[in-house]
């Protein structure tokens, strides 16, 4: 599997970027767009939160190839070494986290969207770190909400 060879979702020409920018631009915060050269290489045009997103979602997987490579301890073990945050975290929490990461990173890179990895990751850091601050299930006044319950805004 190739993220780069996935990339472009649109192709225009070199003149279509001078003659009709703001439709180009346009297009390419929607999706990267293949600018095509007669004299060089195409380039990709895509906004900055996708490139960020593409570049956090690489940097993730270089965590987790390097999480496999070590053979000593359980998953969550060696994602603990990777991720320190995880170790705020109770065991069974710790295994679960690990185990989603993994499945959201799998997601991601089939689908060649680098935001379900990255929300997965986001969510259980801000959990470990609200556990570290001393939030739990059992706190006084914490209700935790199922996921089809609709919150109105405030």
């Amino acid at each position: 599997m190739t993220i780069a060879a996935d990339l472009p979702v649109a192709t225009r020409r070199s003149s279509d970027l001078s003659k009709h920018s703001a439709e180009v631009f346009a297009e390419a915060e929607d999706h990267p767009v293949t600018v095509t050269r007669r004299d060089g290489e195409a380039l990709v045009l895509m906004s900055q939160r996708e490139a960020e997103g593409r570049a956090r979602l690489l940097n993730f997987a270089a965590q987790l190839i390097t999480v496999t490579l070590d053979d000593r301890g359980s998953l969550a073990e060696r994602m603990s070494k990777a991720f320190p945050w995880m170790l705020a975290l109770s065991p069974a929490d710790r295994e679960s986290c690990a185990q989603d990461l993994v499945d959201a990173a799998r997601a991601s890179f089939s689908t060649d969207q680098p935001h379900r990895a990255i929300a997965e990751l986001t969510s259980w850091k801000e959990t470990a770190t609200a556990v570290a601050a001393g939030l739990s299930s059992g706190s006084a006044g914490l209700e935790w909400l199922d996921d089809d319950e609709t919150v109105e805004r405030p």
